[in-house]
């Protein structure tokens, strides 16, 4: 896949909007991996893909484990 349109990159801040949380817990999904991302020098660069598989991944969790509950 190839990247032609720079808006398939986000920053810290666009991805914190993005999930609706803070500096810190968007720093720990990157250096846990729980999101892939790469840094370029101390900037993180964060594909919408990623974040996408995230949230379809988190989501997935989520709905089986209420479903489990009943």
């Amino acid at each position: 896949m190839m990247y032609n349109d720079p808006s398939d990159l986000i920053n810290i801040d666009e991805l914190c909007n993005i999930l609706s949380i803070g500096r810190n817990a968007a720093y720990q999904l990157l250096n846990t991996k729980q999101i892939k991302a790469f840094k370029i020098g101390r900037v993180w660069k964060i594909s919408r893909v990623a974040v996408e598989e995230f949230i379809l991944t988190q989501s997935q969790l989520t709905y089986k484990k209420q479903n489990q509950a009943h």
